[in-house]
């Protein structure tokens, strides 16, 4: 009985030892290595699991359709401090990833890397395959940035990918960089970009650009009530699941970035300008010639005409270029200057898009301004404005003269940028851009006042001086004009076919203004016109 209960008490206390023994091994003569393991492979599905928030549109009737999203894609990797023998690992896997035996023999042996990523996107084949694969290689999925909808809405959004600055994958340009901190958080983006208007936009553009062969242009569309921006288009585009193959140069977004000398559209600015400084009335009259010369140089109407005496409405309804020159005379250059930038030409808008641009008024403010360069800015030669600059003026107008600064966040509060012009100013250009509609008839709508303004454009020679022979043609128009709803801009880049805005951009304005006032319901406020 002694005896049996002896070695009972032995066995109990080898058993003791040597899980003791057990124990010392893992924990103190070993245990930095398994720490380290451990934490190799919990840094590998970390970051295997990252998630990246969502960027949603959003419709009339708030409902978010996702145009940046993440897809889950199968991974082979490696934790490389796991592999016990690093020529055996090689062997088995370099046949399957088409890879060199010797480079993954190097990199196995490295065994300060805690987790190397080896191949991306493989194949459901693969993944069988390696479910032999020696202790430390492992398959498992990580998320990828898809853009369901291709190269819809591509300037506005970006892309995520990687740069010299940076080998982790980030958001490069559009939506995704503005927002980085908070996508790359897990955070959702919902836009105020309508998915339906954005379609519609992008239809009415691509259509507009292949009928007069065109290189390119912009569409906006602006809540002039809140300064939410309903769609942003421009064209030639991208497709950012495929951004490595566009050119570089289509990355920026030209609504924000690029600048051009606007034309005519920037006389119903010079004109609110003229009318809420009291330096001219929509009754004033002016004796036009055909023609005025400053600095010896001698400006013409754009149609050579003569119209004799005509009153500043007329002005901007026959888009007489010496009229505009004489309200802007009227208003003087420091005045002149002081309301573009009221109006937010000359500086960001404050849209926060981080590759927007200022334009400039430098023709205007230098030192040296000549009695000529204030002529030719009030008809928008010379200043330099963003397609976004122009359509948030207009949409000053459209405000009764306040300009807020404009917003792609949903539901972002309206921030205020201050009063450019007068109510009544503002007003009575509207009043004045809705004659010169029923005057050229192009952009009507039965049923509703349209108010809009053309502008077409000579682009600056930069080899020569001057300008060249190319074109831009610009129409910038609201509705209905008793309470407007939207504003929109419509820019078509050197057309081929079709001398002046009135042919080229005004029916693509019609068409989607129709289709806005239908889709948002609005009412009619002039039954007469139908």
């Amino acid at each position: 009985m002694a005896l049996r209960f002896f070695l009972l008490n032995f066995g109990f206390a080898l058993l003791f030892v040597l899980v003791g023994f057990n124990l010392y091994q893992l924990q103190i003569l070993h245990g930095e290595e398994h720490s380290a393991r451990a934490s190799a492979r919990a840094e590998a599905l970390q970051q295997l699991s990252l998630r990246r928030g969502s960027i949603f549109f959003t419709d009339r009737n708030d409902t978010a359709v996702p145009i940046a999203v993440n897809r889950n894609e199968s991974v082979v990797y490696a934790v490389p401090k796991e592999i016990e023998d690093a020529k055996e690992a090689a062997g088995f896997l370099a046949p399957l990833l088409g890879v060199s035996a010797d480079s993954l023999e190097k990199t196995f042996s490295e065994k300060k890397n805690l987790f190397k990523l080896l191949a991306e996107k493989i194949s459901s084949e693969l993944v069988a395959a390696l479910r032999e694969a020696p202790e430390g290689i492992y398959t498992g999925t990580k998320q990828y940035r898809s853009y369901p909808r291709g190269s819809f809405a591509s300037h506005l959004m970006g892309f995520v990918g990687l740069n010299a600055d940076t080998n982790v994958p980030r958001g490069l340009y559009g939506a995704e960089k503005y927002f980085e901190d908070a996508l790359a958080e897990g955070e959702d983006r919902h836009l105020s970009i309508d998915p339906f208007v954005q379609t519609e936009a992008e239809g009415a553009l691509a259509r507009l650009i292949g009928e007069y062969g065109a290189t390119g242009g912009t569409v906006i569309v602006e809540d002039p009530k809140t300064g939410a921006l309903l769609a942003v288009v421009s064209k030639p585009d991208f497709d950012p699941n495929e951004y490595r193959v566009a050119p570089i140069a289509r990355f920026l977004n030209p609504a924000f970035s690029y600048v051009y000398e606007p034309g005519s559209v920037m006389k119903a600015i010079t004109m609110a300008s003229a009318l809420d400084a009291g330096a001219v009335t929509p009754e004033t009259t002016y004796m036009d010639k055909g023609s005025v010369t400053r600095d010896r140089r001698t400006i013409h109407n754009f149609d050579n005409r003569v119209y004799g005496t005509v009153t500043m409405t007329n002005v901007i309804e026959r888009s007489i270029n010496t009229g505009s020159v004489f309200a802007a005379e009227r208003l003087g250059r420091e005045r002149y200057v002081d309301y573009l930038e009221k109006f937010g030409f000359g500086a960001v808008t404050g849209i926060g898009a981080p590759e927007e641009v200022a334009g400039s008024l430098k023709n205007l403010t230098k030192p040296d301004t000549k009695s000529i360069e204030l002529a030719t800015a009030s008809f928008g030669q010379g200043t330099a404005v963003t397609p976004l600059q122009l359509v948030n003026a207009y949409a000053t107008l459209a405000n009764g003269g306040v300009r807020l600064t404009p917003s792609i966040l949903k539901d972002a509060p309206s921030r205020r940028a201050g009063r450019a012009v007068s109510k009544e100013a503002a007003a009575a250009v509207l009043r004045m851009m809705e004659s010169t509609v029923n005057v050229n008839k192009v952009a009507v709508i039965a049923g509703y006042r349209v108010a809009g303004k053309t502008g077409t454009a000579f682009i600056p020679d930069f080899e020569n001086g001057g300008y060249s022979d190319e074109l831009i043609h610009t129409f910038v128009g609201t509705a209905p004009v008793s309470d407007p709803r939207f504003v929109v801009l419509v820019k078509l880049d050197r057309p081929k076919v079709g001398e002046l805005a009135g042919i080229t951009v005004v029916p693509a304005f019609r068409s989607l203004a129709e289709f806005l006032l239908t889709y948002y319901r609005v009412p009619p406020d002039n039954l007469s016109r139908e």
